[in-house]
């Protein structure tokens, strides 16, 4: 009998529920995913667009973040047959249900950036780790 994962054993009754639960709020809590929704939600969005709006975000981690969003149902991805090929992404209705709720998390990350800054560097202040020279 395979290894069972203890990662996803929080619903004894059912672990692959809990996984995919906790899967999915991975999914849409990660780092690039709210940027890519919020921008794909409010209509088709171009590869190139997302990369411009999601600020710091490499070709390849946007391109493994659609794929991953577009698996999980969050995305359409539309080939059209155009040379060069052009290719939209957009929000689901599922992925739209979540939108306010996406634009209300980065409003109040907006809001509380220096706050939140500050914070840090108390707290990095306070928790200093002395650093000593090793015996010779």
């Amino acid at each position: 009998m395979p290894a069972q994962d203890n990662r996803c054993e929080s619903d004894p009754v059912d672990p692959a529920r809990a996984c995919t639960v906790r899967e999915a709020l991975d999914r849409v809590g990660g780092k690039w995913s709210i940027g890519i929704l919020i921008a794909a939600s409010t209509g088709p969005v171009r590869f190139t667009e997302l990369e411009r709006r999601v600020e710091g975000i490499s070709r390849r981690m946007l391109t493994l973040t659609l794929r991953n969003l577009e698996r999980d149902g969050l995305l359409v991805r539309r080939v059209h047959p155009t040379v060069p090929p052009r290719v939209e992404y957009t929000a689901t209705p599922m992925a739209r249900e979540l939108y306010e709720s996406l634009v209300a998390i980065h409003r109040w990350a907006e809001r509380h950036r220096e706050a939140i800054s500050a914070a840090r560097v108390a707290y990095d202040r306070e928790h200093a780790v002395v650093k000593t020279t090793p015996p010779v």
